[in-house]
């Protein structure tokens, strides 16, 4: 197989690891090669994204705020955001409905890889055990989709 099949299935999962396998019977690739390729992507992707989601987090703090001081020096109004909104309360009730399980093995595959290891770093970044549920949610979720793209597959 040629390595731009591969590089184009670990480019794909490194951001959006549910739906890339789907394109693996189409591309005429095994199920292993689907499977490990798509995983592999999203293994280096979540690795970049939970390990800087510090950095990542800091730096939208810094802009932030430099932006509210040049509203504030130019005399502009900044209006008071509201910290109780839908949004917030839904991340805190699913937060507290799945707990880390939930969060780190599913956010990854719903949100995207970058955005759900950000957010479960945020959460749950000091715990020593989220880093190795996320990639054992990447492992298992990625054998589900690859599973099921290729029964489906076998079917059409």
């Amino acid at each position: 197989m040629g390595l731009g099949k591969y590089s184009v299935f670990f480019l794909l999962s490194m951001v959006k690891f549910l739906f890339t396998p789907f394109g693996g019977p189409a591309a005429g690739l095994t199920f292993f090669e689907t499977y490990f390729s798509c995983v592999s992507g999203a293994f280096i992707s979540a690795s970049i994204f939970y390990f800087m989601s510090e950095y990542f987090m800091k730096k939208a703090h810094i802009k932030r705020t430099k932006l509210r001081q040049e509203a504030f020096d130019k005399g502009l109004i900044i209006p008071h955001k509201n910290k109780f909104t839908t949004m917030n309360k839904f991340v805190v009730r699913m937060k507290m409905r799945f707990g880390i399980f939930g969060i780190a093995m599913y956010a990854p595959l719903f949100l995207s890889v970058p955005i759900g290891s950000i957010v479960t770093a945020k959460f749950y970044g000091k715990e020593r055990r989220t880093f190795p549920i996320i990639i054992l949610g990447l492992f298992v979720n990625g054998l589900l989709t690859c599973g099921i793209t290729y029964f489906i597959a076998d079917f059409l």
